[in-house]
């Protein structure tokens, strides 16, 4: 498989993603419909989850070549949480809650990791380590990271991104 036709192929859907979970931010620990789409995604595309992590968090699982034998582990993180301001953009796809958007660009970090994990899904028989995809709340309030951890989100992770 070639990694730009996959990703060539699926920009435009990707791309929905992204202005959908811009139009529905969620504030801190209240992510419940962002981790719905993010669970869909990953399930739809035959990623395995862990859904609940940190309380409205999800980790996408791409096991290596030996299925996750190897011990080792990377992780890539993404936030998925908006901040209590109001939106004035007019697009389509503006905020349509009222005093809550995605003005920090957590709703792209999300489609980002979705994007990423789309990507290496077929290509994990080829990878030396498995990769969790980590969609962290409450990234604004400085809880949400260590919330996952304490639920074993970071379980088997060497390294994080």
């Amino acid at each position: 498989m070639k990694i730009i036709d996959s990703i060539l192929t699926d920009a435009a859907s990707i791309a929905a993603i992204r202005k959908d979970i811009h139009a529905h931010p969620e504030l801190c620990f209240k992510e419940e419909r962002t981790a719905d789409v993010v669970a869909k995604q990953l399930t739809d595309w035959g990623i395995p989850i862990h859904r609940g992590m940190g309380t409205t968090g999800v980790v996408g699982i791409v096991h290596g070549r030996d299925g996750g034998k190897c011990g080792r582990g990377i992780g890539l993180r993404a936030d998925i949480d908006a901040l209590p301001m109001q939106e004035f953009n007019t697009f389509a796809h503006a905020s349509k809650h009222e005093g809550k958007m995605h003005a920090c660009g957590h709703d792209i970090h999300t489609t980002v990791g979705l994007g990423v994990a789309r990507v290496l899904a077929p290509l994990a028989d080829q990878l030396g380590a498995t990769v969790r995809i980590l969609f962290q709340p409450a990234e604004e309030t400085a809880q949400g990271a260590a919330w996952m951890k304490a639920d074993g989100a970071m379980d088997g992770v060497a390294a994080l991104f």
